[in-house]
């Protein structure tokens, strides 16, 4: 499989995932949410959402003929799975009065590699225009 095929795919895929986790959230788990706890959740469903129309817009754009494409990609994917889906893990579990401690670190780590994303995009962005 080509990686724009791979980019489209799991964008899509992504997409399809963050409407079916944002239908459960607002119509199983409110009723077990905190405020805080539906805001946390809602940050990530944002996330989520947002990288998925992203990877599907680069999956069209972007020709990945080079790594560096293929970078921004995965950071993007990579960045939308640690961080929405940890958020998601630590939300449920503290609904149901349990720790997930281990899903703690794997947040920023996810973030981290957004944001990185978001580097590399707006870099090769510049580059192709000088």
């Amino acid at each position: 499989m080509n990686t724009i095929l791979l980019v489209q795919s799991v964008g899509a895929l992504l997409g399809m995932l963050a409407i079916i986790i944002g239908a459960f959230g607002a119509h199983r788990l409110k009723k077990n949410f905190t405020i805080e706890q539906r805001l946390q959740f809602d940050t990530g469903l944002k996330f989520h959402l947002i990288h998925a129309v992203l990877l599907v817009v680069l999956g069209f754009n972007l020709g990945f003929n080079s790594s560096f494409e293929n970078y921004i990609a995965y950071c993007f994917i990579l960045g939308t799975l640690f961080f929405s889906f940890s958020i998601y893990g630590l939300t449920w579990a503290a609904s149901r009065n349990k720790k997930a401690k281990w899903l703690g670190p794997i947040t920023p780590i996810g973030g981290l590699l957004l944001l990185i994303g978001w580097g590399l995009l707006l870099y090769y962005g510049i580059d192709f225009i000088i």
